[in-house]
């Protein structure tokens, strides 16, 4: 007899909607241009057949298997099968470069590494000098081509061709003794801070995190969500696999620049995402309507009006009679509806976490119907501590937390966890583990927050990343660049303010929109460079920015600015996969344009 948590059980729970869902969609894909769909018996047949010949290659309980993809059906399905055999699935993010890959395989002992792409194979080959526990490669894409390499190098559909049928009560075996104490899988943080650390996230992590996710944001069998976040993160992989455990369809996304046309396609009912997806959404919509009729911009802040009461009449904050129920119906019909639509008309919910969003941007996607669902969470305890619910949201705040997550605001109000839900450690650093937890069995997150009257989570600080400025003012870097970041012409932006008398900025423009504003400026220039040192561009950026910046304190607000002729790179080490800024990185390769900012400049503080 299974307990109430082994039911919860992610191989119990997909092996469930395998049988009872056979015929319906679980796995959505592109090939060629096309979206095609795999069923639930289709997915239980390459689960299995990618699971018995993992057992060919003689893949032990609790064996390391690395993925070094893209997002992709193949990507799901031998993360399902790594779970099956009980195995441990390390995954690694399709940006890394060789050197970052070959820490995490050889950190974790990873014995096979799956590959998404000729890229990825590329790096692969680099790094297969410095990975002697590496014993085989498996292309994902049948389209790559093999090439000469001292391992083992098997096509994905060689391993399905391969049957194995003699291994099937082997593999029968292997799914009866699933234990929820299984370590499901090895997620390498991202390592803004320092060397990755590989985060222990068992079953039963999962399975918690799974059951609570029910009582909180409920999913529907049939339901579509887009996976275009990289399932290498905790955020989009916890969410992909809970919604396939609800009954749902992932339609996977590999290439995450194309996921507003892929809303418009899909048209999914769900779809995680990190703040700046929103933010760009929300810039872009702000520029078209500046540029309208001055009619169709009053009609357009009327809707928003409408849409924010009736967001209000949700939360059960405002009482609505008939005479605004017919405005909101008005306003919804000729301008909010058709901003959904852009969107696949379908979104119920849209998680978000990673970084603050920003209120106004909020706000926004409120009134517009369009619920996002901001939340608080980290790789280490399974993505979400705290989120908001539908119909309990309150902007500014990261929700509640989950049922059986326990919070408590420590000393200098730093947020500590405890729950089935946080992870069991970091591999092989024991002198970590002491750190990150207090000697009464607590998380120490590092970040700093407090509860509103509704028991709501609003983050204060980031102990982390907190900048503190020579005349000993504090700022919180993320706060100031969302503010910045709704100006349609910021694309990027990176604080600078530790240990300075003031507050700096290196911005990337939106480079198409500015273009368009030289063109109607009817300003001359060669190249982009001259474009960003034109006087008419900086007076233009100035203006922005003392626009936008009204609400911050004079102290929090950027005095000088360099624009910078480029977007923040992942090759380049200084963004993470997960869009996060590597500051330390940043910083020096910009050391010159910083130290420019602070010469010859008096403080206004």
């Amino acid at each position: 007899m299974k307990t109430p948590l082994e039911q919860y059980h992610l191989v119990t729970l997909l092996r469930q909607q395998m049988t009872q869902m056979a015929e319906a969609p679980a796995l959505r894909f592109q090939e060629k241009n096309r979206w095609l769909d795999a069923s639930w018996q289709q997915f239980n047949q390459f689960a299995d057949g990618i699971s018995r010949a993992l057992l060919a290659l003689d893949i032990a309980v609790q064996d390391k298997l690395a993925i070094f993809a893209q997002n992709s059906a193949q990507w799901a399905i031998a993360d399902v099968a790594s779970a099956q055999i009980r195995a441990v699935t390390v995954p690694i993010y399709a940006t890394n470069t060789a050197e970052q890959a070959a820490y995490i395989i050889n950190d974790s002992e990873a014995k096979v590494l799956f590959i998404g792409s000729d890229e990825q194979y590329d790096k692969t080959l680099e790094l297969l000098p410095l990975c002697p526990c590496l014993q085989h490669l498996v292309l994902l894409d049948d389209g790559i081509s093999k090439r000469e390499a001292a391992l083992p190098t098997h096509h994905w559909q060689e391993l399905l061709d391969g049957d194995h049928h003699e291994l099937h009560g082997q593999l029968e075996q292997r799914i009866e003794d699933v234990h929820l104490d299984d370590l499901f899988t090895l997620i390498y943080t991202s390592g803004t801070t320092g060397e990755p650390k590989g985060v222990m996230l068992s079953h039963r992590n999962f399975a918690s995190a799974i059951r609570q996710h029910c009582e909180f944001i409920p999913f529907h069998q049939g339901d579509v969500s887009l996976a275009f976040l990289p399932l290498s993160h905790v955020f989009e992989r916890c969410w992909s696999l809970y919604c396939l455990t609800q009954g749902g369809t992932v339609a996977y996304l590999n290439d995450p620049a194309t996921v507003q046309q892929a809303l418009a396609e899909i048209r999914p009912h769900a779809m995680c995402s990190v703040p700046r997806l929103f933010e760009k959404i929300y810039s872009a919509v702000m520029d078209k309507v500046s540029k309208a009729p001055s009619k169709r911009q009053q009609l357009f802040h009327w809707a928003l009006r409408q849409g924010y009461k009736h967001f209000l009449k949700d939360q059960k904050q405002m009482r609505f009679g008939p005479y605004r129920t017919f405005k909101w119906i008005v306003a919804d019909r000729m301008v909010l509806a058709k901003i959904r639509a852009q969107l696949g008309g379908r979104l119920k919910v849209m998680p978000c976490g990673g970084a603050a969003l920003d209120p106004k941007v909020n706000e926004f996607f409120q009134s517009v119907g369009l619920p996002v669902l901001c939340g608080y969470g980290m790789t280490e305890t399974v993505a979400t501590i705290t989120a908001s619910r539908p119909g309990h949201i309150g902007i500014g705040t990261n929700g509640t937390p989950l049922p059986d997550v326990q919070v408590r605001l420590a000393e200098e109000d730093e947020i500590q966890v405890k729950g089935d839900t946080v992870m069991q450690g970091y591999y092989n650093r024991p002198d970590a583990n002491t750190e990150a937890f207090t000697e009464d069995g607590w998380f120490r997150t590092g970040d700093c927050g407090r509860f509103d009257e509704e028991g709501r989570l609003i983050i204060t600080d980031r102990i982390k990343e907190l900048m503190k400025t020579s005349n000993g003012k504090y700022i919180a870097p993320q706060r100031v660049e969302g503010i910045v970041a709704r100006d349609p012409l910021v694309e990027q932006i990176a604080i600078v303010a530790d240990s300075r008398n003031y507050v700096s900025a290196l911005i990337v423009p939106a480079f198409q929109a500015l273009e368009h504003w030289a063109r109607e400026a009817d300003i001359q220039y060669n190249d982009t460079k001259e474009l960003l040192e034109n006087s008419k561009v900086k007076a233009l950026f100035e203006e922005r920015l003392k626009a936008v910046q009204g609400e911050l304190a004079k102290y929090e607000q950027v005095k000088k600015f360099t624009l910078v002729n480029r977007e923040f790179s992942q090759k380049m080490g200084e963004i993470t996969p997960t869009l996060k800024l590597r500051r330390k990185v940043i910083n020096q390769r910009f050391a010159a344009e910083i130290e420019a900012m602070y010469k010859k400049v008096v403080s206004n503080d």
